[in-house]
């Protein structure tokens, strides 16, 4: 039997995020599972809407046997810490190099694709060279990726096949591990090595532009699995990561086939439809007021929550999640019932643990992370609920992951509930809110602490869905980010302004 050897390391980095994402982040994980080594990866992953998973299942009804060595993710933030990046590098390259001295005849690989260590901004490429420079070229290594990966030169030359995700809400990630070992296979089972094309854009789009669900994303999605089928083996469209200050961050193509021609000529098709369409990118924003004002409004007459994106706290792309202009807004706008969730402050998470259901406490709440923004909000909140923040997602993005918030407390003010945790985690699934007995539909106006992923599992309860321009470490508009590292002739956005480095 075919021996496969299989591997993860996975981070989001925002370079320009207060926190350093360390060694423990990695091995406690939060929203993702905590450090897996060895036999354990086969029944963790498996049941999870996770690359990992998605491949083990496949390659086991390919009838391969796997040899699984270490996955690790943190929660998106700054940089990762040389330590960190050393640490989990040498016991991957160490762990693969024994597995294939073992006998393995292949490597997959689940990456993010976006890490930026403090010592290498292309840490996926320096990974790859590492792993070419102790196995040599020959043994194939398969790639799957997030949709959100700045994918570089080095990443498409010393990889055989990168597969990335084709969902934002990512709900396909399991299916992409699946799609990667499907490519995997043909390779091992004799189809030509493929000619490779890659293509990067010179424009950053902003994450609330990229939602898969709807335009112009939709048809771009559409094409790239069009063009899929007889000499193309697989196509890519991956929009990048802009709060990344590197040189090659953003959009990128890239497509694999039997000969080097029709690999050319799928990318040049997908590179020329998104610049066709490149100002439908762009999504409008509200302040938190206007936001506020407008949901207000709106609740009046709607049947369904009105949703408010709290799109630049968002921890899955290196927020902090404690940020309170939104909360702050609610409040003094006198928007009843509302909720807002979640907010990471464990000091207060811990306070109202002690002091119970019931009681009143004065506290200073958030803005302890992120101090460029709005200062902690200062009020006396009720608590009413407590829990210790643990429970199973069931929405299509964090599906089958056994969360852990941390001790999980709601807190009233003003008739506004905010949902506050130890632990950082994208507001992305129902099941957030259910486990400390708020049901999401039941809520007249909802904040959630994301960008796009809660689309997957709050759509359907949704009247309408209002962007908010809150302040937060995670910026959306890719010209109000201070680059120093980019490439010249970059567009700051769609049809934004031209970003003129140093080179």
């Amino acid at each position: 039997m075919t021996t496969i050897a299989i591997a993860g390391f996975l981070h989001e980095t925002n370079t320009f995020a207060p926190i350093l994402t360390t060694y423990d982040h990695f091995a406690r994980g939060e929203g993702w599972p905590p450090l897996t080594e060895g036999e354990e990866m086969l029944t963790v992953f498996p049941p999870i809407n996770i690359g990992t998973g998605g491949f083990i299942n496949e390659a086991r009804d390919l009838g391969y046997d796997l040899a699984p060595v270490c996955w690790s993710a943190a929660v998106p933030a700054g940089y990762v810490t040389e330590d960190a990046y050393e640490r989990i590098t040498a016991k991957m390259v160490d762990g693969l190099e024994a597995a294939v001295k073992g006998g393995a005849s292949a490597i997959y690989l689940d990456l993010h694709g976006a890490m930026v260590a403090q010592h290498h901004e292309d840490g996926e490429g320096e990974l790859l060279a590492r792993l070419r420079q102790r196995l040599g070229d020959e043994i194939p290594i398969a790639v799957s990726l997030d949709l959100h990966v700045n994918i570089t030169e080095r990443m498409v030359a010393l990889s055989d096949v990168l597969i990335a995700y084709r969902t934002y809400p990512h709900i396909d990630m399991a299916e992409t591990g699946r799609r990667t070992a499907r490519h995997l296979h043909g390779l091992l089972e004799g189809r030509p090595k493929q000619a490779k094309a890659f293509i990067k854009l010179d424009f950053l789009p902003p994450l609330t532009g990229q939602c898969t669900m709807v335009e112009p994303s939709k048809s771009v999605y559409e094409l790239v699995a069009k063009l899929e089928g007889g000499a193309v083996s697989t196509t890519s469209y991956t929009p990048g990561f802009h709060p990344a200050d590197i040189r090659e961050c953003g959009p990128a193509i890239v497509a694999y086939a039997d000969d080097q021609e029709s690999a050319d000529r799928a990318a040049r098709e997908i590179a020329d439809y998104i610049i066709s369409r490149e100002g439908e990118f762009a999504e409008p924003m509200l302040s938190p007021s206007g936001a506020v004002d407008e949901a207000k409004r709106l609740s009046n007459v709607a049947t369904k929550t009105v949703v408010l994106c709290d799109a630049q706290d968002n921890s899955g792309a290196g927020g902090t999640s404690d940020t309170t202009g939104l909360l702050r807004a609610l409040v003094e706008g006198g928007a009843q019932g509302a909720v807002i969730g979640h907010l990471t402050d464990p000091d207060a998470a811990q306070a109202a643990h002690r002091a119970g259901v019931g009681a009143t406490l004065t506290l200073a709440l958030g803005g302890k992370l992120f101090t460029a923004g709005d200062p902690p909000f200062e009020a006396d909140f009720k608590v009413t609920a407590l829990s210790e923040g643990r429970f199973l997602c069931t929405g299509p993005f964090y599906g089958g992951t056994n969360a852990n918030l941390g001790l999980t407390a709601v807190l009233e003010t003003g008739g506004v509930r905010v949902v506050v945790c130890e632990n950082r985690m994208q507001a992305a699934d129902k099941e957030m809110f259910r486990h400390i007995g708020i049901e999401p539909e039941d809520v007249p106006i909802l904040g959630l602490k994301s960008s796009v992923h809660f689309r997957g599992d709050f759509t359907d309860i949704a009247e309408t869905i209002l962007i908010v321009e809150a302040p937060g470490a995670f910026i959306d508009r890719p010209a109000n980010n201070d680059y120093r590292n980019l490439r010249s002739g970059v567009r700051l956005g769609p049809l934004g302004p031209v970003f003129e480095g140093a080179d």
